[in-house]
């Protein structure tokens, strides 16, 4: 759990230099422990080498070549065999499996094998040749090793990092056609059987308006046509919208507004008396109004439907932090009408309040009236 944290709170650039130097410490006590433990003549001719060949590997970022170069003579003379060591899994991290690190790499072997001075492997034995052989083999052909393996985890980590994007990439990709799919399939829907049937509404109440009678009945008829209308154009827009997959969406009919509130309640043909107290030069969230618009609406339409020629009340009264909506009709004194209602629309108000923090509540007041409520919290 440790190693992450200071992942996260060491910059790159932070942890590359204190792995640098923490590299230099280390081989040059490497060269100081050989250096102790020969003969003391030896630190005339092989200290400066030595120590220098730790000193070169702050360069091995950026000259890698250039630092095993400058490692060699350590080895050879010397006592740097970490440097070098270090230096050539710096040159197989970087270039990978070619002629130059393998070549590299018999050099170290090279430097690590033959003695300084070099009469002086003359004097040892075939097994002791052998087992220096060996040992310096390991350890050139280790460290190549070692780069190689840090370049292939660099290069899969590279690849899983690729591979984690395509297939978020996919899975967006994926998101989105879904979604299109849906929209396509709700145009579809809206298309053929809403837009259908209000087309319906608008054509038979342009017929009712141009034979009827009586002033009355052609005025009703009118407002039922333009309503339809209104409603066929809301549609249009809204059945482009879904169609249209670019990132831009059409402009949308202007959203409801409190404002239009009495519009609404002349276009309902209600009779009702609309009392905007507290709403003069004082704007609403845009859920808030919508919602607020939307039950006077709903409630305009079920007085029509169930209480027709009933003396109504719409009220929105703002105090500091609450929105306070109230729709309420007497008794009703003409029959009412038969019109198909699937008993959503006080369900739907009460889910989309619920949603912005509100409560909508409905029922018959104690006068045979019917009363709608709408409270909403303005206060985040």
């Amino acid at each position: 759990m440790r190693a992450p944290l200071v992942r996260r709170r060491l910059p790159a650039r932070v942890r590359r230099g204190l792995l640098d130097a923490g590299l230099v410490a280390l081989a040059g006590a490497d060269s100081c422990l050989g250096l102790c433990l020969g003969p003391p003549t030896v630190w005339d001719c092989t200290s400066v080498l030595s120590l220098a060949a730790s000193a070169v590997l702050l360069l091995r970022r950026r000259h890698p070549r250039l630092t095993l170069l400058l490692t060699l003579p350590g080895l050879f003379v010397g006592t740097s065999l970490i440097a070098a060591m270090v230096a050539q899994a710096t040159l197989a991290r970087r270039r990978g499996p070619d002629r130059q690190v393998w070549a590299a790499c018999t050099a170290v072997v090279a430097g690590s094998f033959v003695p300084w001075p070099p009469r002086a492997l003359a004097g040892m034995a075939l097994e002791a040749i052998a087992e220096h052989l060996i040992y310096s083999a390991m350890l050139g052909v280790g460290s190549t090793v070692l780069g190689l393996l840090a370049l292939t985890r660099a290069e899969l980590s590279a690849r899983v990092t690729e591979l984690a994007a395509v297939r978020h990439e996919e899975r967006r990709l994926y998101a989105e056609s879904v979604i299109a799919r849906e929209r396509a399939r709700l145009a579809r829907e809206m298309h053929d059987v809403v837009a259908h049937q209000a087309g319906l509404i608008a054509v038979q109440a342009g017929a009712l308006q141009v034979t009827a009678v009586d002033d009355r009945t052609r005025h009703t008829a009118g407002t039922l046509r333009e309503l339809a209308v209104a409603t066929l154009e809301e549609l249009r827009t809204m059945i482009l919208l879904l169609r249209s997959s670019d990132a831009g969406p059409p402009e949308l009919a202007p959203r409801p507004r409190m404002r239009d509130i009495p519009r609404l309640v002349a276009e309902s043909g209600v009779e009702a008396t609309v009392d905007l107290r507290g709403l003069s030069g004082r704007s609403l969230p845009e859920a808030v109004e919508r919602t607020a618009f939307r039950t006077v609406q709903e409630a305009l339409t079920n007085v029509r439907k169930h209480a027709p020629g009933a003396p109504t009340t719409v009220t929105v009264d703002r105090a500091s932090d609450t929105l306070r909506v109230n729709v309420s009709n007497a008794r009703p004194t003409g029959t009412p009408l038969e019109l198909p209602g699937g008993g959503h629309g006080l369900v739907g108000l009460r889910e989309r309040s619920a949603l912005i923090g509100g409560t909508l509540s409905a029922g018959p007041d104690g006068d045979g009236g019917f009363s709608v409520r709408l409270v909403v919290p303005l206060s985040p």
